[in-house]
């Protein structure tokens, strides 16, 4: 009997190590959002203190994201995801020794969350300019839907509902340190990657030219850091489907990501007369057709038209979303989520397989990095935004541009960067040592 093609990456011993590693890690990242909330509370913070401590975390986030791009570029990406995880697991392991000791301070926390959005900085490029090392080019889009799969379930579902057992039953400190026995096993698996993956990846930057006799050493690596910078930033310009497939991610953030973190519990409570439960509820249901969009994706073959599928997917699944503001009924509200959720995975699974088999190798993490930092930093202005323009505009009005926007912006991507005719000029079907030589023309 075949192997389902969802679970041919498995086949791979270097998969399956990364993949166990991850899933236990993304678990323990579950834990900390909800271990942190109850061990700032329980230190006798309140909502302005807790909003500093998430801040602390995706400040570091932010700020280090371009450059961990180009350490996955630069240093083994092996050793590269190990350090992060051994940096967590310091990180998690003193805030738990800390708390169960009665010594902890907000400030610890703060600092500990700061660290921890670094780390994932770090480990998100390399992750994913690892995942080709190790796996042949047919099995990307599986691995990539498994991850899209897991995540909604182990770090929205399984970690929270876990650590609030923890801490209803023990206290926050036993729950955090829940999240510090997950990184530690994340950690010892992570070292049986082999050591095949410890070459690292050509950078271009014997290209730069060698450096001036004389020349400052540190002038030299700050030189060389900026050239590894312009050059991602100059092949995603000269990308015409990776340019405008940013643009849109760019568009959509800006308009969904606050009426639907912002707005939605307001829609909840005005329109469907229900609580927090009920929130929460929903956003289960829109992680859950998170993780049914990827694990049918990863089910199948990559579409020949994957651009026009995924800008497809992604615009025709906000559409729903329009009609949220008026209605009144939970299952109505549910089911437009539900398909949101899908077809946003659907996406995101063929968008990390493209950036996998059309990227160039030394150029993937800083591209990933890039990806990753455009969409980051208009979340908090989308949800900035959000509730000042609620003051001046109906909810109905907002949901409604916010749904109608995006699918306009996918096809005018579309078009400008005549991605029907680029998918068909550039094969998914071929080997991977062509796909790469090919793809910088594009």
């Amino acid at each position: 009997m075949p192997t389902p093609k969802a679970l041919r990456p498995f086949a791979h011993r270097e998969y399956r190590v990364l993949i166990m590693a991850l899933a236990i890690s993304i678990f323990g990242s579950g834990m900390w959002a909800v271990a942190m909330v109850y061990q700032v509370i329980h230190l006798g913070g309140g909502p302005l203190e807790l909003s500093l401590v998430a801040t602390a975390g995706s400040a570091g986030l932010v700020a280090f994201v371009l450059a961990g791009g180009i350490a996955a570029d630069r240093v083994p990406q092996r050793l590269l995801i190990i350090a992060v995880e051994g940096a967590n697991l310091a990180v998690i392991a003193s805030i738990s020794g800390l708390a169960m000791a009665g010594w902890l301070q907000l400030w610890h926390v703060a600092v500990g969350a700061f660290v921890l959005g670094v780390g994932a900085a770090f480990f998100f490029p390399a992750y994913s300019a690892i995942l080709p090392r190790i796996l042949p080019s047919e099995d990307l889009l599986a691995a990539n839907g498994m991850e899209g799969t897991m995540r909604p379930i182990l770090q929205q579902a399984a970690g929270p509902a876990v650590a609030g057992i923890l801490v209803a039953a023990l206290s926050p400190s036993h729950a955090v340190t829940g999240v510090a026995v997950c990184h530690l096993t994340a950690f010892i698996i992570l070292n049986f990657l082999g050591r095949h993956s410890l070459e690292a990846p050509a950078n271009g930057a014997e290209q730069a030219g060698p450096a001036r006799v004389g020349e400052p050493g540190e002038q030299v690596i700050r030189a060389s850091l900026l050239h590894d910078l312009r050059e991602g930033i100059s092949y995603t310009l000269r990308t015409p489907w990776l340019l405008w497939t940013l643009v849109w991610a760019c568009i959509s953030v800006l308009f969904l990501i606050g009426p639907i973190e912002v707005l939605l519990p307001f829609v909840v409570r005005d329109q469907l007369a229900g609580d927090s439960r009920m929130f929460g509820f929903l956003l289960a249901i829109m992680g859950v057709g998170g993780a049914v969009g990827s694990l049918v994706t990863a089910s199948l073959r990559l579409p020949r038209r994957y651009l026009t599928v995924m800008m497809v997917s992604w615009g025709v699944g906000t559409v729903p979303l329009a009609a949220v503001g008026i209605m009144d009924s939970f299952w109505a509200v549910a089911a437009a989520l539900f398909v949101f959720g899908a077809t946003g995975s659907v996406g995101m699974v063929i968008w990390g397989t493209l950036l996998q088999r059309r990227v160039p190798a030394h150029l993937l993490g800083r591209v990933s990095s890039l990806d990753f930092f455009v969409s980051l930093a208009l979340m908090p202005v989308s949800m900035a935004l959000a509730g000042p323009a609620a003051e001046v505009l109906p909810v109905w009005l907002i949901f409604l541009v916010a749904g109608g926007v995006c699918p306009v912006m996918a096809v005018i991507a579309m078009i400008v960067a005549r991605m029907p005719d680029d998918e068909l000029a550039h094969p998914l079907d071929r080997a991977p040592d062509v796909e790469r030589a090919t793809a910088g023309g594009d």
